[in-house]
């Protein structure tokens, strides 16, 4: 298997309490602030009614500083993915604000919005689905140079596209091919070169290797980092496999029900989880050498992932928590730095 590269942790700016370091020596570049999304549920046929809500993202608060990479994990239907859309205003926040270099992109207009635009990217989970099969693979990568006046002619863009699968690790003559003809990774990589065509400073990488073999991961791992040392690139790398965001993020922030649980450096997080929901999920991690499997500690989690649409009263973990107690069913814990630059929400984190 390709060699995976390993990230040096990295403090972010302060921001709703994420770190401990002043803003003054922290360049933040993207901030997410109360953000809520909430979708209505609705019954009837000829007279619609709201009979309940969705809080898949629910109070959130985070900060990306420029050049680092920020882990967002969690399972399934935690809300990873609607914050991301809403980061990049691909859906409209129920409340909350989203600043990218300081200006709060929320209920800005479509024209407003371009510039960000071209700014913010995003390299989406399925390489099948999420490239157009009727295009080839120049016309995918070179459309939104085209749309937004980035290269003159045909030729131009020909030759930006070469460059952009070059940088990709893709052969030029590949221009004319279509998906279909391009394996899982080579896909992938197409979608890497599309989402850099716009000369972004933010990607959101939304599971971009769980649908791709092992070995083939490592390697977007790698060109993905490697991307952002040449680059200067930022990004929010959502996943649910904590091995890939380990070597990959600077920090990591952990969802669970739709709200952020615990926000930390990689090192620190997997070495001093300080929330038990952080704890179950590294504990669930194998480690190859048998030996030292046989005697780790695992906590295993009781019941199911309660329902978005009628969430546990206090903590939204207290109903699977091995260390709930009266409080964690009356009372919603405060997202608080329990160490420095180490945040979590928990009334017995210490």
């Amino acid at each position: 298997m390709t060699e995976i590269h390993h990230s040096s942790p990295a403090h972010p700016a302060a921001i709703a309490g994420i770190t401990g370091e002043s803003a003054a020596t922290s360049e933040a570049l993207v901030e997410v602030r109360g953000l809520k999304m909430h979708f209505p549920v609705t019954s009837g046929i000829v007279r619609r009614r709201v009979v309940g809500t969705v809080k898949a993202v629910d109070d959130v608060n985070f900060t990306i500083r420029r050049g680092e990479t920020l882990g967002l994990v969690g399972e399934s239907g935690c809300g990873k993915t609607t914050t991301g859309r809403c980061i990049l205003q691909l859906a409209t926040p129920t409340a909350g604000e989203i600043l990218f270099e300081g200006k709060n992109l929320c209920g800005l207009s479509t024209k407003a919005m371009r510039p960000y635009r071209r700014k913010m990217q995003v390299i989406f989970q399925d390489p099948y689905s999420s490239l157009n099969p009727r295009m080839t693979i120049g016309q995918i990568i070179g459309e939104a140079p085209m749309v937004y006046g980035m290269t003159k002619s045909a030729g131009e863009n020909r030759e930006r596209v070469g460059e952009l699968m070059q940088l990709a690790g893709l052969n030029p003559r590949l221009q004319t091919r279509y998906p279909h003809e391009l394996s899982g990774g080579q896909r992938q990589r197409v979608g890497i070169a599309r989402a850099l065509s716009m000369n972004p400073s933010f990607i959101v990488c939304d599971e971009a290797v769980s649908a791709l073999d092992v070995s083939i991961q490592a390697q977007i791992i790698n060109l993905l980092e490697d991307l952002q040392n040449r680059l200067g690139l930022t990004y929010l790398f959502i996943a649910h496999d904590l091995a890939v965001v380990r070597h990959l993020s600077d920090r990591v922030a952990v969802m669970y029900l739709g709200k952020m649980v615990e926000v930390a450096t990689s090192a620190r997080l997997y070495t001093e989880p300080l929330h038990p929901y952080t704890q179950a999920l590294l504990s669930a991690v194998p480690i190859p050498d048998p030996v030292l499997e046989s005697k780790r500690d695992h906590v295993l989690l009781k019941g199911e992932v309660p329902s978005p649409l009628n969430p546990p009263s206090g903590c939204v973990f207290h109903p699977r928590c091995p260390k709930a107690t009266d409080l964690c069913r009356e009372a919603i814990p405060s997202f608080v730095e329990k160490r420095p630059g180490h945040w979590a929400a928990c009334h017995h984190a210490e």
